[in-house]
């Protein structure tokens, strides 16, 4: 009886196969090197997004005057240890961007493969914009800040406006994901995006039609959490895609 060798990414048993794969001597079937590079940029997606609510999280719960019910992240960019939210949002959004460009490699061909990965990028590019050009003080913080709203300079309205144009198209992206696990018919992740991309965007709207409320802002809170955790359940998801090709018996759930 001849022992079946293991394998780092398993081959399809069809003659055809969109993924190039390479034999090692001792029998392992080895990716190919563009799904290695494949696999390295939609790591980045695993990691964004727990890296930029951890990072926000720790500077929101320790920075002199800040308040989470009330305050947006948005505003830890400013004062004395502002660098730190503005390297998160930086480092972030770049890490998105490069998932972004995994994500397209990972899904072509088929539905979502172009916009998914575009609406991505644009939320990418959104969080590096909002850490160039800072929000304006308000509400109370830094301390020293009057309590009530403060004039908005021209960089606070860009930093707005990426914040809206990134937030929505995050959003887009959702919904354009889940066609694409339906087209897959995995019902699970369908619903899940769509789920995702409905309280992402209602949170967002209530945090901008609300002018800062305690309850929008920790619900906005709570969306940003959720949607960070999806972009990184996305990626997994398509990492494995990735290690399994097309034809190949994947562990995959619905």
């Amino acid at each position: 009886m001849t022992a079946t060798p293991t394998t780092a990414c398993p081959t399809t048993p069809t003659p055809t196969t969109a993924t190039t794969t390479t034999h090692s001597p001792n029998g392992r079937s080895e990716c190919s090197p563009a799904d290695r590079v494949t696999k390295s940029l939609l790591g980045y997606g695993v990691i964004a997004g727990p890296i930029y609510v951890s990072v926000s999280l720790a500077e929101a719960f320790t920075r002199e005057g800040f308040d989470v019910s009330r305050h947006a992240w948005s505003l830890l960019a400013i004062g004395q240890h502002g660098w730190i939210q503005i390297a998160n949002l930086i480092g972030c959004g770049l890490m998105l961007i490069a998932f972004a460009v995994g994500l397209r490699r990972a899904l072509t061909p088929g539905a979502g493969a172009n916009w998914a990965p575009r609406l991505v990028a644009v939320y990418g590019l959104s969080l590096v914009t909002a850490g160039v050009f800072r929000a304006d003080p308000a509400l109370g913080f830094p301390v020293g800040t009057p309590q009530g709203p403060t004039a908005v300079s021209w960089h606070g309205m860009v930093h707005f406006l990426a914040g809206a144009i990134g937030f929505t198209a995050l959003a887009v992206a959702c919904f354009v994901l889940a066609h694409r696990y339906a087209t897959e018919r995995r019902p699970g992740w369908a619903w899940f995006s769509r789920i995702t991309g409905v309280l992402f965007l209602a949170g967002f709207a209530m945090v901008a039609a609300s002018g800062g409320s305690q309850l929008s802002t920790v619900a906005f809170i709570a969306a940003v959490v959720l949607v960070s955790g999806w972009i990184a359940a996305v990626a997994i998801d398509r990492y494995r895609q990735v290690a399994y090709p097309a034809g190949a018996r994947v562990p995959t759930t619905s």
